[in-house]
């Protein structure tokens, strides 16, 4: 039998758990084995399963599973690790949603005494009900599932919609599309956007930069997560790697999921707080440092960070790391992501430069 996984989240994996999972099901066919989702490449490498589990793509979960499906695969495994029960059963809803009826299999939070797997079609259940006598982890049906859940968590109000998010705790960061748009302050949270721009978080205080970033949204289709994008403590492990012939800096803005893109380069510039954090602790690995442009506006979305030792973090006023960055990419790379450069040195020396210019007031922090 030809069987598909889809491995979602750095916790499945941090726990051992998608390890011990994919070994059960190697004894029942050949499996295709990869990642859904952005954030659990990290603990891949960290585990060294990039033999194992393909982190060469960027796929959100339903796409991994469609993609699974129409290349044949009979039986498809959902591995996740939700922060509870009610988010894992909704995350899993959402994506089997979008997947057409594919033969799909959740095993939720197999780390936790909560453990359960949900056979999504019928067609899956008998083969479900097996598995959860084996691995000793509770069956739950679909139907019991939904029974739970809030399925429709979206109202439309004219031009107005609200969106509900389901299992977040109070003091948790609420991130969409990637970008910390505000705090919870309840277990009850409800995110509300008057034409595509979020105006308001019932149960939570917005942060209107993050808000500023994320720009026009369909909010219905945005991926919202709450808390800690991870929350182990993990020892990084650190690949070796050539250095580049002529040496290469580039321009992240932002967009700390696209920092593997950047893996193969020698210095990396991130603008903002958490996108510095992030990209500053998966580039660790690839022994990259990094310059990043910060203004103090720290979310701490990770529970540890860490950072190649020629890292420069630059702390700027509240407000300035915008300004900066848009002048260092406008002349310094002349308005593109990649540029060639001489040294690593100098290309430091030329971004302190150019910021002393501005005399804008900075700190260095590293």
């Amino acid at each position: 039998m030809k069987i598909g996984v889809v491995v979602h989240g750095p916790q499945i994996i941090d726990s051992g758990y998608a390890l011990k999972i994919i070994k059960q099901l190697e004894n029942y066919g050949e499996l295709s084995i990869c990642l859904g989702g952005t954030m659990g490449r990290t603990a891949v490498i960290d585990a060294n399963l990039e033999e194992i589990i393909d982190i060469k793509h960027k796929r959100i979960p339903s796409k991994s599973i469609t993609k699974l499906y129409n290349e044949g695969c009979e039986l498809i495994f959902l591995l996740n690790s939700g922060k509870s029960t009610l988010t894992g059963h909704t995350f899993g809803y959402k994506v089997f949603k979008k997947t057409f009826n594919a033969p799909l299999i959740q095993i939720e939070r197999p780390d936790h005494e909560d453990a359960c797997i949900i056979p999504w079609t019928s067609s899956t259940q008998d083969f479900a009900k097996k598995l959860s006598q084996i691995m000793n982890i509770k069956f739950v049906t679909p139907n019991i599932v939904k029974n739970m859940l809030n399925t429709n968590p979206i109202t439309h109000e004219k031009n107005i919609i609200k969106r509900k998010i389901a299992g977040v705790s109070s003091n948790e960061n609420i991130f969409l599309n990637g970008i910390v748009i505000g705090k919870s302050i309840s277990d009850n949270v409800t995110l509300i956007a008057k034409d595509g721009i979020i105006i308001d978080i019932e149960g939570g205080q917005i942060k209107q930069h993050g808000v500023e970033k994320l720009g026009k949204i369909d909010i219905t289709t945005a991926v919202i997560k709450t808390g800690l994008l991870r929350k182990s403590r993990v020892k990084p492990r650190i690949i070796k790697r050539s250095q580049n012939k002529e040496l290469k800096a580039a321009f992240l803005n932002h967009a700390a999921e696209d920092t593997y893109k950047f893996k193969n380069m020698d210095i990396i510039v991130t603008i903002g707080d958490d996108t510095t954090l992030i990209s500053s602790d998966i580039l660790y690995r690839f022994n990259i440092p990094i310059i990043g442009i910060t203004d103090g506006d720290l979310d701490r979305v990770v529970e540890e960070g860490f950072k190649n030792k020629d890292s420069l973090i630059i702390e700027f006023e509240s407000g300035c790391d915008d300004k900066i960055g848009v002048k260092i990419f406008n002349e310094i790379f002349m308005n593109n992501e990649i540029i060639p450069i001489n040294s690593i040195q100098e290309f430091k020396d030329k971004i302190i430069n150019l910021i002393n210019k501005t005399n804008a007031k900075y700190e260095i922090k590293s």
